[in-house]
């Protein structure tokens, strides 16, 4: 061995491979380690559960939609700093569980009305500071559009299946086609001051392939015999406006969180943050197919 500890005449210094499933090339971590990675999985695990309890149906998707709308008044009251924070939850979660029974047990509208309102004129009775009386109130009425909507649309004989499917994909096709085509494409931002990531090429994609998608779902029900889906052109003028509607959710839960300083609305979905992270845009098309059944109840 050469003074001081050098290489040997011959030998050469070399780098160890990096072991199978180790970092990378340049310490970079495996793509399931990295935050795209991380989303990814997350994503199509919580999306396999939600498909598999949409063909299920009854008892089991209703709870699943109950307990989403629930984390969301939660999350909510949490961001918004509204209290006192466990009184108003418990309250919002019995009026939430009284709601999602009532409706799929076939309770009058007007008694789900009439229970709607009590819980959100309580709520804004105890709600602390000021402005919780306005936010608090909000977190119900969001809470309760994200547990009933999709159950009422799953439940409904008329729709089926077919409702809860194309919120998923106008919905989920949004987001996935905009991330990527804003990857691919930048350009102009959205709306820097509140989502600074946000392009136009990214919410253009999103809409494209959101439209194609909602129309080939409503043609696809049509095929099998669904006469109650919309035809063609409808369907893709209103899958359009479900794309905006979708990326406005996003935004505008963006600008709430950033109004108060919060980064996610919680840590219990891997690489998404809360579920308000997740059903934002959710949040917005749903309340787009509730409204729609209201009309047409009214009809």
């Amino acid at each position: 061995m050469s003074a001081g500890g050098g290489v040997p005449p011959g030998a050469e210094a070399r780098t160890p491979p990096a072991a199978v499933g180790g970092p990378g090339p340049a310490g970079r971590p495996p793509w399931p380690a990295t935050e795209l990675g991380v989303r990814a999985v997350s994503g199509v695990v919580l999306g396999l559960l939600v498909l598999a309890a949409t063909l299920t149906g009854g008892w089991l998707f209703a709870l699943i939609w109950l307990l989403a709308g629930g984390a969301i008044v939660g999350e909510w009251l949490a961001i918004t700093r509204t209290g006192p924070h466990r009184p108003l939850l418990a309250l919002a979660a019995l009026v939430l569980c009284g709601l999602a029974a009532g409706a799929r047990l076939g309770a009058p509208p007007a008694a789900l009305l009439g229970l709607a309102a009590a819980g959100l004129a309580v709520l804004a009775l105890l709600a602390r500071p000021a402005a919780g009386r306005i936010w608090a109130p909000a977190s119900l009425a969001c809470g309760a559009v994200v547990a009933l909507v999709p159950v009422l649309l799953r439940d409904d004989p008329r729709i089926g299946i077919a409702g809860p499917l194309w919120l998923f994909g106008v919905v989920w096709t949004t987001d996935v086609a905009a991330y990527f085509t804003g990857r691919a494409l930048g350009g102009p931002k959205l709306w820097p001051a509140v989502s600074p990531k946000k392009t136009w090429s990214g919410f253009c994609g999103g809409l494209a392939a959101a439209t194609l998608l909602g129309g080939a779902v409503a043609a696809g029900a049509r095929h099998l015999g669904a006469t109650e889906a919309l035809p063609l052109a409808p369907a893709l003028a209103l899958s359009a406006l479900g794309s905006v509607l979708s990326q406005g959710g996003d935004l505008a839960e963006s600008a709430l969180k950033r109004a108060y300083g919060a980064k996610d609305s919680g840590r219990l979905i891997p690489g998404h943050g809360g579920v308000m992270d997740r059903l934002d845009g959710f949040l917005a098309v749903a309340a787009l197919a509730g409204a729609l059944l209201i009309g047409r109840s009214l009809t």
